[in-house]
């Protein structure tokens, strides 16, 4: 019986991709569901694999502990690469791979520490964290559409096989201002999420995971 990895994440979040791709991989995996926005409690769990207290984690059957979602993802797919889920070192698009792969993390994901408590840069007053919100939104719609404006997406993001650089911006532009906006500003990449979101080996894993509630794509995952 294989041994599992053991990933430290929550409904919705940026364990959602390395979970998908533990999925397709077919790995044995349990997830310790631990939301760690809901306070000391939920941290708690984290701790003691991560002193930041924050998801995802992943625990490899090894022992060894992983964190930061980008770094997760590249080191499944290059010790699986049988796989297929990143382009392998030499490969001509592997630069690129990199490239959007440290981006999304950098430009868009880090936001989301302010979105989520807007009162982390702004201080007590509402209007102060109305307006950083604002400018957080504008700032992911523009980094969307700065990164679409300079890929040449086929079936997926770099070709015509899914990476996990796909599961990345499909679980991430579902979060902040919603899929619509990410539709308007990366439209060259819109067609390549709706085939993420609608792969039939993830249908289940979507449902359970991070499911398409009606009015999702405006209004995010909890409708």
């Amino acid at each position: 019986m294989k041994t599992a990895y053991t990933i430290y994440g929550a409904l919705g979040s940026g364990s959602v991709p390395v979970e998908a791709t533990l999925t397709l991989l077919g790995q044995a995996y349990t997830v310790v569901e631990a939301p760690t926005w809901e306070g000391r409690e939920q941290q708690a769990k984290v701790a003691p694999v991560n002193p930041m207290k924050q998801i995802p984690a992943l625990v490899t059957p090894q022992g060894e502990t992983i964190t930061e979602s980008a770094a997760i993802l590249i080191w499944l797919a290059d010790n699986h690469p049988e796989a297929r889920l990143a382009p392998a070192i030499g490969d001509p698009s592997r630069g690129q791979f990199l490239r959007w792969m440290t981006f999304i993390p950098a430009s868009i994901y880090s936001l989301f520490w302010v979105r989520d408590e807007p009162s982390r840069l702004a201080g007590p007053d509402p209007e102060a964290q109305a307006r950083v919100k604002a400018a957080t939104a504008d700032r992911i719609a523009d980094c969307w559409a700065m990164m679409d404006a300079q890929v040449e997406p086929q079936a997926y993001i770099l070709g015509d096989e899914l990476t996990v650089l796909d599961l990345y911006v499909a679980v991430v532009s579902r979060w902040g201002s919603r899929r619509v906006r990410f539709y308007e500003r990366a439209p060259k990449m819109a067609d390549v999420v709706r085939r993420v979101d609608a792969d039939p080996r993830l249908a289940e894993f979507w449902e359970k995971r991070f499911p398409f509630v009606d009015g999702w794509e405006s209004k995010g995952a909890s409708g």
